[in-house]
This record gives structure tokens, C-alpha cells and sequence, in this order.
């Protein structure tokens, strides 16, 4: 009996145990109630949500910032409510319900909601971006907290459908394009990009230049070509890092005597094309002079059977890779030719076609008349050819008129008639951080391209200065850029 007292004593101190449990659980429970308290007040991840220049009359990319509840019971937000926003230009979604205005949101203990923001900005009239300013008001027992929401609304100029051009036509600088479907400059005719100009490139948009196109920006006004999408494709990948967002520009057979000067062309789907335009030495299809050209799924540019001049430029990250130069005559001086593009395996950076007639592997061009046309011959000084990838599709360049002359090679080798003080093997230190979508090609302090240039290639007044206005001389850095990063 003894025993069975004691093991009925043990179940019924374990029920007390197991009823002391649960009465502790409803009284957490009770206690989990909704706070009333006035100083307990939600917290938020950011004190503004800023949402960056925006395109008037099109939806924005969204924004979002998190309320939290730092307390032990509910916090129950009785209104959230948008305030200086009569016309209605913002809309957000909270907790997963879309609207301009919410009640008795409750949030549990030590728990947050997500709150997204939206915006679609009315016509201000100006040139200028302009500030558009709104507050989001969350009233919890009794007390209101604001959020403000701050964008800058940047009228544009809308070119709908294929906007073509003839004769000598100029585009204004004073507020940006936005650029739907295509511009084409016809047959003899000119267009001129006056510099500060910018074009906002939609999904498939191009410049496709049967005439001459002129990109004349400064150091202090460049031209701008890029795509029409601003923020970010996921939390942390912005899509400036995103190439393929618009097409490209095409020279085709009839287009001649093209310049692009202090311009940034960036995030296309082909880079540049130039099309059997011809030209020479002395009279190139297209000059490029100063100007950052960047970020394809392409090549930078593709020149065939035309003519390239490019002096001081920073041709970068492209899949194909940078410089596919098929026949014909080029020059390339004072350039930066680097490859870190994030979304595929790179081809060599320097690529040459329509070279050598007697080599047995020299590819058959698509169309047997170029055959009989001129064959590539080239010039490439005091520029920098460093990145993923190998650095040139010909190893063996003996006999052919090709010269590199003080440049900076990643490949490993030694001068020869063909390469004449160069630096072989050698790092120039880029400022590039892949992971962190950096992608600055000044070279460090520290790098050996720093001096190594030789001032008497400058023989053009556009190659003594970089696209900053700083002059080369009289000690050159190899590469786009005079002055190293800081």
C-alpha cells in the first residue's frame, strides 16, 4: 500500500506540475494582451524612405521599411494613414493588404510587419527634378508617428514608336528622353546629342544610323545613354549592375563620319555595332574619344570591316568581350579595356578577325565578298587589356600589323616586333569588388601603370587630357584615367 501511495503521490504532483503549466500559459497569454500604454510606441528600419528620381506619369520601382513592435503584449496601430498626399501620387501595401489607409493593424510581441511603397508622380513642368515630399502617420494609443517618403520627380521627353530623323537634327539637353521603341537617323542625315543630353533606353529600344551620329558631350556635361529602369531587380542588385535592358546602337553600311565624345553608354543588349561603314586611318567610321562604354551582353563594340578610332576611353565588362575588330584599320590609345561582367563566362578582351591571309584557321566571313576586303591592321598604346578572361585572341601576331606599344597585358611574355615596352604579367589594381558591384577601373596607387604611358603617343590634343580634364602629361598613366583612385 505503501508503494502505492507513493506512486499515486508522484501522478498527482505531476498533474499539479502539468495544471501549474498551463496556468501559467494563460496567464502569459493574458498577458500578451494588447498594450494601452502611451509610451509604447512602434520602431521603424529607416527614418525616411527615400526613393530616389523618379520618372513622372510611370509607376516607380517599390520601397520598403519594416515596423516593429519591441514590446512584451500587441501593439495595435489604430491608423496608418498617408498625409500631404491629396492627389493620391503614393500608394502602399501593408502586411499584405494594398491601400491608401488602414485600421487596427495589430503587430504580436517581438514581431514586425513589412511596409511597401509605391509612386506615380504628376507632370511638375520643370526641367529639373523636383521634390515631391509625403508622410505616412501611424497612430498607436494615442500618439503619432511619421514616416516621411521623399522622391524626386524628373519630367521627360517621350519619343513613342520609331522616331526618325532627317536632315541635321539636334536633341535637347534640357530634361531626359525616354526612349519606347527606336531612333533612327536616316541616309545622310545628321543627328547631334548636344552635350548634358540623356536617353532612357525601354526594353528592345535602339539608335540604329544609316547618316552620322554626333555624341558631343564635355567633362562637365557627358551625354548619357542608359537604361529606363532605376532601383533595384532584388533587395541588394541594383539594376545599374544589369546589362540587356536596352539594345544598343548599329551603324549600318551607309553611315559615316560618327563621333561619341565625354559620353557614358551603359547596360545595353549589344554594345556598339558597327556594320561594313568603311572609313581608314584618317577618316575612321567612328571616334570615340573620353568616354565610359560599359556593361553588354555583346561585345563593347563590334567593328566590322569599319574603321575604329577610340582615345581615352574605359571599354568594359561585356560577355563576348570588349573589342571585336573584324578587317580594316584601328587605333586605340589611352584606353582601359577590362573585363569583371558578372553573369556569364568572358571571351578575350582584344579580338581580332579578317587578319592574317595566310592563316588556315582565320574564320570564312559570312558574306564571301569580304574576302577582297582590306585586312586588319592596328594600333594599340599606352592602354590597359586586364580582366577575367585572356586578354587577346592572338598569341602569335609575328609578321602581322598589329603593334601594342606600352600597354599593360595580363598574358605572360616578352617585347618583340609586334609588342614594344610593354608590362607583361602585371596587375594594374583596379578598384573592382564583384560581390559589392563595384566597378571602378582607376587603377590604385600603388599600380604600375601609374607613369608607364608614352608621352610621345599623345600626339592629338584629345589624348593629353582624360575624360576628368586632367592632363596626361608629361608622365602618362597606362589606362582611361590620369589619376589614381584615392
Amino acid at each position: 500500500m505503501n508503494r502505492l501511495k507513493i506512486h499515486i503521490s508522484r501522478s498527482g504532483l505531476g498533474l499539479a506540475l502539468l495544471l501549474s503549466f498551463f496556468s501559467l500559459s494563460l496567464t502569459s497569454c493574458i498577458e500578451d494582451g494588447v498594450t494601452t500604454s502611451a509610451s509604447d510606441q512602434p520602431a521603424f528600419s529607416t527614418d525616411t524612405v527615400r526613393m530616389g528620381s523618379l520618372l513622372t506619369l510611370g509607376p516607380s520601382p517599390t520601397s520598403r521599411f519594416i515596423v516593429y513592435n519591441r514590446h512584451d503584449k500587441i501593439l495595435n496601430i489604430s491608423d496608418i494613414a498617408f498625409r500631404d498626399d491629396e492627389s493620391g501620387q503614393f500608394r502602399m501595401n501593408v502586411d499584405g493588404l494594398s491601400g491608401r489607409r488602414f485600421s487596427n493593424i495589430e503587430i504580436r510581441p517581438k514581431d514586425s510587419i513589412f511596409v511597401f511603397v509605391e509612386a506615380t508622380l504628376a507632370e511638375n513642368g520643370k526641367n529639373l527634378p523636383v521634390e515631391v515630399l509625403a508622410h505616412i502617420d501611424f497612430r498607436v494609443n494615442g500618439v503619432t508617428s511619421s514616416m516621411p517618403v521623399k522622391a524626386m520627380g524628373q519630367d521627360v521627353t517621350r519619343l513613342e514608336g520609331n522616331t526618325r530623323f532627317s536632315g541635321d537634327a539636334s536633341l535637347s539637353p534640357d530634361k531626359p528622353y525616354l526612349v519606347k521603341d527606336s531612333i533612327v537617323v536616316e541616309e545622310g542625315s545628321k543627328l547631334t546629342l548636344p552635350a548634358g543630353t540623356r536617353l532612357l533606353m525601354h526594353d528592345d529600344a535602339a539608335i540604329i544610323v544609316h547618316g552620322t551620329l554626333e555624341i558631343a558631350g564635355t567633362t562637365d556635361k557627358p551625354v548619357e545613354i542608359t537604361g529606363d529602369r532605376s532601383g533595384f531587380v532584388a533587395a541588394s542588385i541594383p539594376y545599374e549592375v544589369m546589362s540587356g535592358q536596352w539594345r544598343g546602337i548599329r551603324f549600318s553600311p551607309t553611315s559615316r563620319d560618327n563621333l561619341i565624345s565625354h559620353a557614358s553608354i551603359r547596360n545595353s543588349e549589344e554594345g556598339i555595332i558597327l556594320d561594313h561603314c568603311g572609313g581608314d586611318g584618317f577618316n575612321p567610321a567612328l571616334r570615340t574619344y573620353n568616354s565610359v562604354i560599359r556593361n553588354t551582353k555583346g561585345y563593347v563594340i563590334e567593328a566590322i570591316h569599319s574603321s575604329l578610332l577610340a582615345i581615352g576611353c574605359e571599354l568594359t565588362d561585356a560577355s563576348l568581350g570588349i573589342l571585336r575588330l573584324v578587317g580594316s584599320e584601328h587605333r586605340v590609345v589611352q584606353c582601359t579595356l577590362g573585363n569583371y561582367y558578372l553573369f556569364t563566362a568572358v571571351g578575350p578582351a582584344l579580338q581580332f578577325e579578317h587578319l592574317d591571309p595566310n592563316d588556315p584557321d582565320e574564320p570564312e566571313p559570312e558574306n564571301p565578298a569580304d574576302k577582297e576586303l582590306p585586312w586588319l591592321s592596328a594600333n594599340i598604346e599606352n592602354t590597359i587589356i586586364y580582366g577575367l578572361g585572356s586578354d587577346l585572341s592572338h598569341g602569335d601576331l609575328e609578321g602581322l600589323p598589329v603593334k601594342l606599344t606600352n600597354c599593360l597585358l595580363k598574358s605572360a611574355g616578352s617585347d618583340d616586333d609586334n609588342f614594344i615596352n610593354c608590362l607583361w604579367d602585371t596587375d594594374p589594381i583596379y578598384g573592382v569588388d564583384r560581390e559589392a558591384y563595384i566597378f571602378d577601373y582607376r587603377v590604385g596607387p600603388e599600380s604600375p601603370a601609374i607613369g608607364a604611358g608614352n608621352p610621345q603617343l599623345l600626339v592629338a590634343p584629345i589624348s593629353q587630357t582624360d575624360m576628368h580634364g586632367v592632363s596626361r602629361l608629361p608622365s602618362p598613366t597606362i589606362g582611361a584615367y590620369q589619376e589614381p583612385r584615392p
